[in-house]
């Protein structure tokens, strides 16, 4: 793994907007790339992180003119709700709105490198699954970058050789700006509704996620995984433009599938998922059978599959145990966002307390109903706690509005010793946003409170 060549962009001028966690890592490696940059956020201290690259001018948009590209933040909106300002810009000087990955693409080939890229995306899962793509290649001696939305941004990602494999996490945000990017092998593991204000309706979130296979052709590889979407219709339409696809399930029948406890496909059994602590559910056993088929398009030995989902550590927030205390296991999910994301960790537990609230998305959690008869006792937290405890009440679930998680956490504890129940869960089903800066500092915080408790125990 190597840096790219200084002057690979030489004589290009870039626009960046948003100077966060993508947009700051764009401007440094554009600019290192020999491309000229002009940066703008409209947070100082953003600004003050760039002021000094080498390149780089630091100053608000008056005109595109003269740029080949603009790259945009995730979060700003080139389209709906309403384009920002930068992006009509963009649009009528006919510059191309672009994400990082799709330079980063631009930028491996034109260093010469032959290094394949595999994509991921769904509403769900597609951290877990390019994660573990990502082991189970470096597992296999594959040199591998991963990031994208997960984990470093696209192009802070080094130059890797021709047997090398970018592993991207796709948002719809960063799909919808693609020009080049060709995935060798690229997954949609599910779709439920999530950021209908960025794409208009159902049907308009779908087309962005579509864009995962956009110019794959007969040498690459679809998956498309049909737990939340019961037919086969995508990979028909997908198998109709001449591109070998894969379907993929961990509860049903499907070319490689979990259903059962065991990864399996045409050939036989893979790997028995009750072997990999890490990926409990049969969401996971989902994520698995997507990572498991596109590791082997990709040039993974079967035979070392099943040592690679053994030692998958697991990702942080994503049903990750925090401690055990007197019998009960605290769980951290805080990644759950959305009622769905909250389903799969609920299925995975015969009783339990459970922590949830935040800032609610549409529809609430009146689709967890059939979890509902496995909540002991539920403890809800943020800003729209109290219309969670009225979809509870109608159910009939113990419930209590504890407002914050420092006064959840004991209070479950203390309901979970006393009806012997054996995991307290934090799977929120809401954004974090009304009490925290992220889902991480969520779980962060979360796992400090147990770390408390178990010291306060010792102390006793």
């Amino acid at each position: 793994m190597t840096a790219f060549p200084p002057d690979l962009f030489a004589g290009h001028r870039f626009a960046v907007l948003g100077l966060g966690r993508n947009g700051a890592p764009a401007v440094r490696a554009l600019a290192a790339m020999g491309a000229r940059v002009q940066a703008w956020d409209d947070g100082p201290a953003a600004r003050a992180a760039v002021q000094d690259v080498t390149g780089v001018a630091v100053a608000p948009f008056d005109t595109l003119a003269g740029f080949d590209a603009l790259v945009l933040s995730p979060g700003i909106p080139h389209a709906l709700p309403q384009p920002h300002t930068v992006a009509l810009m963009a649009r009528q000087a006919a510059i191309p709105v672009l994400s990082d990955a799709e330079l980063l693409f631009q930028a491996v080939r034109r260093s010469g490198s032959r290094a394949r890229f595999a994509g991921i995306t769904g509403t769900n899962g597609k951290s877990t699954t390019t994660a573990l793509l990502a082991h189970i290649l470096l597992a296999s001696d594959v040199p591998v970058a991963a990031g994208g939305n997960l984990g470093p941004a696209a192009l802070s990602l080094p130059l890797l050789p021709d047997n090398g494999v970018y592993v991207l996490e796709m948002s719809s945000y960063m799909l919808e700006r693609l020009q080049s990017l060709r995935f060798d092998a690229a997954c949609l593991l599910n779709l439920t509704p999530d950021h209908l204000d960025r794409h208009g309706d159902m049907d308009g979130y779908r087309r962005a996620k579509l864009h995962i296979f956009d110019r794959q052709t007969a040498n690459d590889l679809a998956v498309v995984g049909i737990d939340d979407m019961a037919d086969t219709a995508l990979r028909d339409e997908l198998t109709a433009q001449g591109i070998p696809t894969m379907t993929v399930s961990g509860t049903v029948a499907a070319d490689l599938t979990g259903m059962d406890g065991t990864l399996r496909d045409d050939t036989g059994a893979i790997a028995a998922l009750a072997d990999a602590p890490s990926l409990p559910g049969a969401h996971n056993a989902e994520n698995a059978a997507a990572a498991v088929a596109m590791a082997l398009s990709l040039g993974a030995p079967r035979a070392g599959i099943a040592a690679a989902l053994r030692s998958f550590p697991g990702l942080a927030h994503r049903q990750k145990l925090i401690d055990t205390i007197d019998g009960v296991r605290f769980i951290d999910d805080s990644k759950a966002t959305n009622a769905d994301a909250a389903s799969r960790a609920l299925g995975c537990y015969d009783r339990l307390v459970w922590i949830a609230g935040g800032t609610a998305k549409a529809g609430g959690i009146e689709d967890l109903a059939p979890f509902f008869p496995r909540i002991a006792h539920a403890f809800l937290i943020g800003r729209d706690a109290a219309a969670l405890a009225q979809t509870l009440a109608a159910h009939g679930v113990p419930h209590t509005i504890a407002g914050t998680l420092d006064r959840a956490v004991p209070d479950a504890f203390a309901a979970a010793r006393a009806g012997h129940v054996p995991a307290v869960l934090l799977s929120p089903a809401c954004a974090s946003f009304d009490q925290f800066r992220s889902f991480e500092h969520r779980g962060q915080h979360f796992a400090d409170l147990v770390r408390a408790l178990h010291l306060a125990g010792e102390t006793e």
